[in-house]
This record gives C-alpha cells, structure tokens and sequence, in this order.
C-alpha cells in the first residue's frame, strides 16, 4: 500500500498553462467538459525558477484505460485502478485488465466528477474493505461522497459486497461538475482523511458550516456526521482544490493543492489552520487577489507554482531504487505534463526535480520495488513504469 494511504494520529492544455483552475485543463476526454477561466490583468508573478536536477528514465507503457483517476497496489503486487467513468479494475504489473469490478456506488460522471479515489483500509489484510470517493447526484445537484464495500477478487475481476455511505459533502452544488477533491488517506488509529474541493464556489471555503474546500477527518465506523456549525469532522478549512495528500515518515501530514490562475500549492497540513481561499491566494482568479503575505493569520503554501503545474495525485517516495530520493515527495503534474519532486528540509520546501513525460499525468504511486507508476489523464490513459535509465 502507498505511504499517502497510510496516516499517523491529500491545444486546450496550451491555452491554460497559466491556469490551474479547471483541473489543469482539460485533454481531449469525453468526461472532463469544463471551459478555460479569461486570465486577468496583471498575471500572477512568475515562481523563482527552480534548479531542479535531472534523471533519466526507461517507461514501460502497461496498459490503457477510460479516464482513469487513481490507483492503489493490493497486498499481492496487484493494482486497483478506477476510471472516472464508474468503473473499478484489477491490474496486474503485467497489463492484464479485468472486467469492471461488481457493486461499486452510482457515479455522476460529469465534468470532473465521476469514480475518484481507492483507497484500502489498514486492516485490508484481514476484513478486505476498500473505500471509494466518487461524484453522487443528488436533491440540490452534486456532490463528493465515500462508500465502503468488502471486495472479493475472482478470476473475472471482483465484486463489492456490503456497499455502505460513510460521508457526503453538503451541500450539493447545481450547474457546475469543478473541484471534487477527494483523494483519501488513513489514519493508524482507523480515522479517515478526506480532501473536499470547495466546488468552484470560492467563498463557502471559509464557512464552518458546510464542507466545500474543507479536508476533513471521520470515523468510517461511525454514523454520518450531524449536521452543525461547525461542522464536527473539519480538519482544516480556506482550500479550493486538494488533490494530494501525504503523510510523510516524520509523521506531518501534507497535501498538493491546484490554485486559480498561477499558485498551485504545496501545504503543510495542521489541524484547525485555514489556508487562505478566496481572501488569499498566491494566484489570481479573475482578479488580483491579495497574497498570503498580506494576511500571516492564513497558512501559506511551503511552495507555490506560477506557472502552474495543476498537480494531480502524490506520494512521498521511500525507496532506493531511484537514488537521492528518498523522503521527498512526487507530485503527478497534469499541465506540468511529467512529475514533480518536492523536496522538504524543516519547515521549507522546494521544487528538486522534474521529468517530463510528455502527456498529462493525472496519479503516481510507488511500486512495491520501488519503481515509480504513473497513470496518464483523457480518455485513453495509459499505466506507465517508470524506472532509472
């Protein structure tokens, strides 16, 4: 299982390089429909380039996939994979895909929403429960959710028994498919971490009482959280678009982040801490938007990207077989077309590294022998060994 699933105690690809606001832009997909934002006047200012080193790689193109969104490797070297479209599938490191595993929730498959992360639950081993965040419809439009389910594997691929809801996002949101988040991560004592984009609504990120642009916790074993103000299971709160999250082997918890036009972040994660959106941000949306310099009462990105890189999935890598990068952290970079390496010393980060693949990277995950696996965005995604030439 990857480190971010484990926790102690988250031409149109051209036209919006500057902008992370749309999931990066968008490839040709028959999913993804969402529309470029007009940058405004004057742009963000640019990032200090960085002076990232270099390392060259073999890739192994595995298999392809409709819109694929995020993977996790079962306990036998085996992946699970799920495709935006609603369906999950077993994959062996060989290229042998299943047919769609069986019971998986109802999926809104619009914009950018659709079947979203996989995650195992830390007793996968013993109870066989996976989780899944996917887009529902619903009274009001849509909205992020997490169900559970017991997942029995067969020749054929599987099937999800016992399909329970954990948790919805509210409220739901009518007439826009933007911003679900919803990567997940546990915690060793059984909590559950979500990402929840706040939905292209901008302002409700700093409310208590609803859950748009929240990371939230939960305890999946529980009842679904009552409703209040504030709400009982935010963890931290100001954020537009997480779409990583890791917690690294010093035991801090991080998380990727796409920001508007320019400032996509990378953000030490502590709880209660509001990070800045819409008041703040190291990019624009619109209109200039004040920085977080401005306001040190919100939390300001360890890194920041102008131009943007619109990060998808991340990890912390934690294995030799590329040297030098142990600790540091891989981002999946979808308008950065490649990864992106995140080195952090203390309480400071900084870019370190970059490959660029040559197509929009949507995940990433380490595999068991420490071979690095991406997964390409758009409706014919391709699985990808990647290791040191």
């Amino acid at each position: 299982m990857s480190p971010r699933h484990l926790l102690a105690g988250g031409a149109l690809a051209l036209l919006l390089v500057g902008c992370g606001g749309d999931d990066g832009g968008s490839a040709p997909d028959p999913i993804a429909t969402a529309s470029p934002t007009p940058a405004p006047t004057p742009a963000p200012t640019p990032s200090p380039s960085p002076s990232p080193t270099t390392t060259a790689v073999t890739r192994g193109a595995v298999a392809t996939f409709a819109s694929p969104w995020a993977m996790v490797f079962l306990p036998d070297g085996r992946l699970l994979v799920t495709e935006r479209g609603g369906n999950l599938r077993v994959v062996t490191t060989a290229g042998a895909v299943s047919a769609p595993v069986s019971g998986t929730p109802a999926v809104v498959a619009r914009g950018q929403g659709g079947l979203l992360d996989v995650a195992l639950d830390p007793a996968y081993a013993s109870n066989r429960r996976i989780y899944l965040s996917f887009a529902e419809g619903g009274q009001g439009g849509t909205g992020l959710a997490v169900a559970r389910g017991t997942l029995t594997l067969d020749a054929g691929g599987g099937r999800l028994d016992n399909l329970q809801l954990v948790w919805r996002q509210v409220p739901k949101i009518a007439n826009d498919d933007r911003h679900f988040g919803g990567r997940l991560a546990f915690a060793s004592d059984g909590f559950l971490f979500i990402t929840a984009g706040e939905r292209h609504q901008g302002a409700p990120a700093q409310a208590t009482g609803n859950t748009l642009g929240k990371i939230v916790r939960i305890d999946p074993d529980g009842v679904l959280p009552a409703v209040a103000d504030p709400r009982p299971e935010i963890w931290t709160l100001g954020h537009r678009n997480p779409y990583g999250l890791v917690l690294a082997t010093d035991g801090r918890l991080f998380s990727s982040e796409m920001g508007p036009e320019g400032g996509d972040e990378f953000n030490l994660i502590e709880r209660g801490r509001n990070y800045g959106w819409r008041v703040v941000s190291e990019g624009n949306d619109g209109e200039v938007l004040p920085r977080h310099s401005t306001r040190p009462e919100f939390a300001a990105p360890l890194v920041s990207w102008t131009p943007v890189i619109a990060p998808g999935g991340m990890i912390q890598y934690t294995g030799t077989r590329f040297s030098g990068w142990n600790g540091d952290f891989v981002l999946a970079g979808l308008t950065a077309q490649g990864i992106v390496r995140v080195r952090v010393s203390g309480a400071t980060a900084s870019e370190a590294g970059r490959i660029g693949l040559g197509a929009r990277i949507r995940e990433v995950e380490q595999g068991p022998d420490g071979a690095i696996w991406v997964l390409e965005d758009g409706g014919s995604g391709r699985l990808i060994r990647l290791d040191p030439a």
